[in-house]
């Protein structure tokens, strides 16, 4: 074992959430936050005759919503916690030390998680920049995903 696996192993074991499901749920929050506004809310045409395009669209009941709140529903408190300070961590807005802004996510900790990370429109890169921050990434986990 190299010593950068050491060392990613050893930043990897201060996430309560497993690095996969954060990787997850980063692409997830991708396939939301790249849908566009709605231009037509009533086509009226056959989803076949159009190409399909209305799923690149914001509509009601997006199923890309959808999963990626009940994703972070599903969560323990615990990885919800964790979620929550990688975002602030990547959004810079809370301190750089890991177990200070985690303390602070957990003392915040309330039943709206999901609500609340899905109404960051920069989720994913929040949720990266806080894993870069803490030397973590998901490059093996989308090359084998994607």
């Amino acid at each position: 074992m190299t010593i950068l696996s050491r060392q990613t192993t050893q930043e990897e074991s201060e996430l309560g959430i497993p690095l996969s499901k954060v990787c997850y749920i980063i692409i997830k929050a991708r396939e939301f936050d790249a849908k566009d506004v709605q231009t037509d809310p009533d086509p009226g045409s056959n989803p076949s005759d159009d190409r399909d395009i209305s799923v690149l669209e914001e509509h009601e009941d997006d199923p890309a919503e959808e999963e990626l709140r009940s994703l972070i529903d599903a969560l323990s408190v615990d990885e919800q916690v964790d979620l929550v300070a990688l975002a602030w961590l990547g959004r810079e807005e809370y301190p750089d030390d890991w177990t200070e802004v985690r303390a602070i996510a957990a003392e915040e900790h309330n039943e709206r998680t999901a609500a609340y990370l899905c109404g960051n429109p920069l989720l994913a890169d929040h949720l990266a920049d806080g894993l870069s921050a803490l030397d973590l990434n998901c490059g093996d986990f989308e090359a084998a995903h994607l």
